[in-house]
């Protein structure tokens, strides 16, 4: 049986959890930065456009969870919703071998996106060479962009449209976390918008 004290890694980890997540609530930006998210999602939808994402590694997760919630079911039934996570592995490595890794996302971009689409990048960093490169090309198509960061944002927070950078936290386990929350939270609140009776 594991024994607790207050000294335990494990509980000092979930605090640390608990702190950046306070850190966020306290910080009117990264409240605002979801509210913008929320209402560029919705308005998207509403026209009929595309909701795209990206992400490497844990935050590819994020992206596929992103674009699943919206074509499967949040909290209650309702319509399909067009979202899509750039996560084909036969897609990605034809793109990697052919024009490099940096470029598997802006093809992606370059094929699906439109005028008043959306595009969630999403990297810890922010510096993501791949996602950088998503984000030129959506600026060029008149993709709408949001990105959800970390560590200050790196170079993605000057090019993005709406940014959410996670604070205080600098290990990328921390700062997903809070990726997570405001991918779910977001969702809840286009859904209540746009879909007033599954929260009746």
């Amino acid at each position: 049986m594991l024994r607790m004290s207050k000294e335990s890694p494990i509980q000092a980890s979930f605090q640390e959890a608990a702190a950046t997540l306070a850190a966020f609530l306290r910080d009117p930006a990264c409240l605002a930065g979801v509210e913008r998210f929320a209402q560029a999602a919705a308005a998207t939808l509403k026209r009929g456009g595309l909701l795209m994402s990206c992400g490497n590694g844990g935050s590819m997760c994020d992206a596929m969870h992103f674009a699943e919630e919206w074509t499967g079911r949040f909290r209650k039934d309702r319509s399909a919703l067009p979202a899509v996570a750039f996560s084909d592995p036969s897609q990605l490595t034809c793109m990697a071998n052919d024009f490099g890794f940096d470029e598997v996302f802006a093809r992606s971009v370059e094929a699906y996106g439109k005028p008043g689409d959306l595009l969630l990048t999403i990297s810890t960093s922010g510096n993501s060479p791949n996602t950088i490169r998503a984000l030129e090309v959506a600026k060029r198509k008149g993709v709408t962009t949001v990105g959800l960061l970390g560590r200050g944002g790196g170079k993605m927070l000057s090019m993005v449209d709406v940014p959410i950078v996670v604070p205080l936290a600098t290990t990328s386990d921390r700062i997903q976390e809070v990726h997570i929350k405001v991918i779910h939270i977001t969702i809840e609140a286009v859904e209540r918008l746009m879909f007033p009776g599954n929260y009746a």
